[in-house]
């Protein structure tokens, strides 16, 4: 065989596997909903924990500092992601912290050794500068009571000190600080992580149903228009799983608005299609904790139940350093993302879409060093895989989920079952319709259909996708958009059908015009 008609074959070869393609339809209708998408699932957390706070967001000796030591080059790159709900202290941190060390003077707070991280707290940033950075930001306050080493009644005296008219001991101390307005803080959490034997004051189900009761009876009397978030169990590889979270609501009552999920992902085992398609497991823990509060609302013949808070998620499995060492602002868990972890943070989003009856809050752990989408280094700041999902969904967040139905090749996973190559959710707002999928094929383009029964899709009005030359690729601050969201050209109209087709490895996201 001549090596011209070898070369023309490899050729052909090379370009038949160009041209193989993986397909997906997702078949909507507008009356087929699900709920309206609750804005606090586009939450943060703001930790004390390594350089979450101090070199992160707080700096007052950097370049970009404002009066109040706010760094304003990593705020106006958080205000892209349009976050919510924000929630603080901790985390781990909040079950040994008194707020009060972190309010007055700053000269005269005091500098305290901090036991869940073994770091030195300098107090420096508490609740008025959390406050302020909130209002700064548009985020929505969300506090975490120290349930853990501190008392019910401290935690009530922290709602007097944010929500009580000045005029009482607490209230006159937030006024003498220059705040004489209430910060009307409606979102507060009952502790953290409370069945963790980790956790700082960790009792059984029981203690702690009891120590919730009680705080969450003092907090709603000094404000009755408060909301609370109960500890659920924080695994889902925990011998507490489930089954604390039925003894506490059912406990609690009518005092828990919501019980907390908590889920970290990780791809230790190196298998990225396995690691795409834990979006199975993320579905399967809400639709476990929602039948647990369905449960406890139908036992306890109510009206009311509890929905679900999903207040720390990410990836987190790179970087465990968890030890401060007895320093100021360690570097801890400071993981690098890459493309892969980035299209698993979509699907975190896009499950709480497709949950948005169950999902009312969530909150990325954490914004800023501390498994973030976000780094510093000195004056520098580098935006990292996992910022453009969160930007990309959050800016298209209005409107109410549609259920999907989609028909989508698949494939079989270690751990994780049967996977659809697509994953998607969308959303309904008005005139407009936005959709959002990810291709989980490793080499194949993704041939994606989206086909309304009801309405007619007319022009594409925005479209972005986020891909990068491989699953480890990732930014770094010699090479900052290696993974980045860019315009997406490639979606046409057709017969009032949307029609697109996705490289490998990618999510898109895109609003099209309605009839």
């Amino acid at each position: 065989m001549s090596c011209i008609l070898v070369r023309q074959i490899l050729t052909g070869l090379s370009l038949l596997r160009d041209r193989v393609m993986t397909s997906a339809t997702l078949l909507l209708h507008s009356r087929f909903t699900i709920d309206k998408v609750d804005p606090r699932i586009f939450g943060g957390f703001l930790e004390h924990m390594g350089r979450a706070v101090y070199e992160g967001v707080y700096e007052p000796e950097s370049k970009h500092s404002d009066n109040e030591g706010i760094r304003t080059d990593v705020a106006a790159s958080l205000d892209r992601l349009k976050m919510t709900a924000m929630r603080y202290p901790g985390g781990n941190f909040a079950s040994g912290y008194h707020w009060l060390d972190g309010v007055g003077p700053k000269d005269q707070r005091r500098t305290v050794r901090e036991l869940a991280l073994q770091s030195i707290e300098t107090n420096q940033f508490g609740t008025d500068d959390y406050i302020h950075l909130c209002r700064k930001l548009g985020w929505t306050p969300m506090l975490t009571v120290n349930l853990g080493t501190g008392t019910p009644e401290e935690a009530r005296n922290w709602v007097e000190y944010c929500n009580c008219p000045s005029g009482t001991l607490y209230s006159n101390m937030r006024a003498g600080g220059g705040n004489p307005e209430p910060y009307d803080v409606k979102l507060w959490c009952l502790g953290n992580e409370m069945d963790g034997p980790w956790q700082l004051g960790h009792v059984p189900a029981k203690d702690y149903a009891i120590r919730a009761q009680q705080a969450a009876k003092l907090m709603k009397d000094a404000d009755k228009s408060i909301e609370l978030v109960a500890c659920g169990s924080c695994s889902i590889g925990i011998s507490t799983y489930m089954v604390w979270d039925l003894e506490v609501l059912d406990y609690l009552g009518d005092a828990a608005d919501y019980i907390s999920l908590h889920r970290y992902v990780d791809n230790r085992a190196d298998d990225t299609l396995n690691y795409l398609g834990v979006t199975n497991s993320i579905d399967r823990q809400i639709e476990d904790m929602d039948a647990v509060c369905r449960f406890v609302q139908a036992k306890r013949k109510k009206d009311k139940r509890a929905y679900l808070c999903f207040d720390e998620w990410n990836v987190w499995y790179k970087n465990m350093e968890m030890d401060g060492a007895g320093k100021p602002a360690p570097h801890l868990i400071e993981e690098v993302y890459n493309l892969e972890d980035a299209l698993v943070v979509a699907g975190f989003l896009n499950s709480f879409v497709r949950h948005a009856d169950s999902v009312k809050i969530a909150n990325i752990a954490q914004i800023v060093n501390v498994i973030a989408p976000i780094l510093t280094r000195g004056d520098e700041h580098l935006l990292q895989s996992i910022f453009y999902p969160f930007e990309m969904m959050s800016k298209r967040r209005e409107g109410v989920a549609l259920q999907v139905s989609l028909e989508s090749e698949s494939y079989e996973s270690k751990s994780n079952g049967h996977v659809t190559y697509a994953d998607t959710s969308a959303i309904l707002d008005g005139k407009r319709l936005h959709v959002f999928v990810t291709n989980r094929h490793l080499d194949e383009t993704l041939r994606f259909t989206v086909n309304p029964a009801d309405f007619s899709i007319q022009s594409v009005e925005s479209a972005e996708v986020l891909t990068g030359p491989g699953p480890k690729a990732s930014n770094s601050y010699e090479e900052p958009e290696v993974v980045k969201s860019i315009p997406f050209t490639g979606a046409t109209v057709k017969g009032g059908m949307l029609n697109c087709e996705l490289p490998p490895l990618s999510f898109l996201a895109v609003t099209v015009a309605i009839a």
